[in-house]
């Protein structure tokens, strides 16, 4: 069975079955989401994909234990730190932080030149991960 146009009511609702015969109407069914007879938008999670922009900016944030290379880490705030640290890879507001501070310590510090846009919040994981992987040098 070839396609063949809908014409007149059928067209938004009813179909044909495999033999051929028209089946029961179903309003919306096979609508597409340009149609003018799509469901509102105002309908409780209507054209919602699992609300993806509920936590795109939400602050987030990943941490990890390093130990940096001889020469530390440099800071806005107190120059070098050096020894074992805590790095912080924070996101809020459509940006991305650095932040370190030493071993269990209060203060926190920002690493120079540790913050920048980042669009997407998925890419929290990849920016922290490199991070880690630029700034533990336990072996120098």
């Amino acid at each position: 069975m070839g396609e063949q146009p809908v014409t007149g009511d059928r067209a938004t609702t009813a179909g044909m079955t495999a033999d051929g015969a028209t089946a029961p109407a179903v309003p919306g069914a096979g609508m597409s989401a340009d149609s003018p007879d799509a469901p509102s938008a105002a309908a409780p999670g209507a054209g919602m994909a699992a609300d993806a922009n509920a936590t795109s900016t939400a602050a987030q944030e990943r941490t990890a234990d390093v130990v940096p290379g001889p020469g530390g880490v440099m800071t806005d705030e107190v120059g070098v730190v050096t020894g074992e640290l805590t790095l912080r890879t924070e996101y809020a507001d459509g940006q991305v932080t650095l932040r370190v501070q030493y071993k269990d310590a209060d203060e926190w510090y920002v690493v120079t030149g540790g913050r920048t846009p980042l669009a997407d919040p998925a890419g929290l994981d990849a920016v922290h991960a490199i991070a880690v992987a630029l700034l533990n040098r336990p072996e120098g």
